[in-house]
């Protein structure tokens, strides 16, 4: 009798304590779902240009309170959308790495707006030995010769001038990948420019010779440079102009007296009577 009811006590402990179970693991299942969203993941590399697709990205449970900004929750959101830069394996798809909707693929999509993309012309020299990449900033610096009269002696004069500062490199011969840190020798620099700055260096390398002139990524304050020249460059200095000798005073001419012509005195009208031997003079 005794070992038949701890027997029932032993029953019911075991069934009280498998409902405890069952009942915890719920509250702490709820508890979790309540403390986490859906957020979408890059599944694979997405190079930056690239059209998504449903098999590049997946959904995956993200803590609510470490929320990244702008992270996408709706997979339909992704639909036809162009990523502006690049997006790493497992890493959240966020809105401001997608260009706007509707903005086809390429590199049009990573182009800002009221920016143009122009490319330049370089080599191993002009492209700052292939460490131009797509994400750097670089100065555009132009050498030309000077207008004739502003160089010294009334001649041309080679100058060397910084034109346009920070200027975003978009992508190099056809590449425009940011991943990549290793230095490529390309002939070819794509850049993103405002419409006036466009207009600059299309006619920058058309009167002389260009380069890329590398620049910290953070650093943001311009220059405003003079320019180089032969006589900056070698420190030369202007001659001073010859000095002339100082003419004698010339003596003051006095002007002449004018002569001044005074009338002859009017004279009574006169007659001269002539008789025989004798001569006589008769005034009227």
């Amino acid at each position: 009798m005794r070992n038949t009811r701890a027997l029932v006590m032993i029953a019911v402990a075991v069934v009280l304590a498998f409902g405890a179970v069952i009942v915890a693991a719920r509250w702490i299942s709820a508890q979790a779902s309540a403390d986490t969203s859906k957020v979408a993941v890059a599944a694979v590399d997405i190079s930056l240009g690239a059209r998504l697709s449903p098999e590049m990205v997946r959904m995956v449970d993200w803590p609510a309170s470490a929320m990244p900004p702008g992270a996408i929750t709706d997979a339909k959101q992704l639909e036809t959308r162009v990523t502006r830069t690049s997006i790493q394996r497992g890493e959240p798809v966020m809105e401001g790495k997608l260009a706007p909707p509707g903005t086809q693929g390429g590199l049009s999509a990573v182009v800002a707006e009221g920016k143009r993309a122009m490319t330049v012309r370089v080599n191993d020299v002009v492209g700052v030995a292939g460490f131009a990449l797509p994400g750097n900033f670089v100065d555009i610096l132009v050498n030309t010769q000077d207008e004739p009269g502003k160089g010294g002696a009334g001649k041309d004069q080679t100058i060397s001038k910084i034109v346009l500062e920070r200027i975003l490199v978009l992508a190099i011969a056809q590449e425009s990948s940011r991943d990549e840190t290793k230095p490529k020798v390309v002939n070819a620099v794509t850049l993103e420019l405002t419409p006036d700055q466009a207009e600059k260096l299309d006619l920058a390398r058309s009167v002389g010779t260009l380069s890329l002139v590398l620049r910290n990524q953070v650093d943001p304050n311009p220059v405003n440079t003079k320019g180089a020249t032969k006589t900056t460059l070698l420190d030369v200095k202007a001659p001073a102009p010859e000095a002339r000798p100082a003419s004698a005073p010339k003596a003051a001419v006095k002007p002449a007296p004018k002569r001044v012509v005074r009338p002859a005195p009017a004279t009574p009208d006169r007659v001269e009577v002539i008789k025989g031997l004798e001569r006589s003079t008769q005034q009227f």
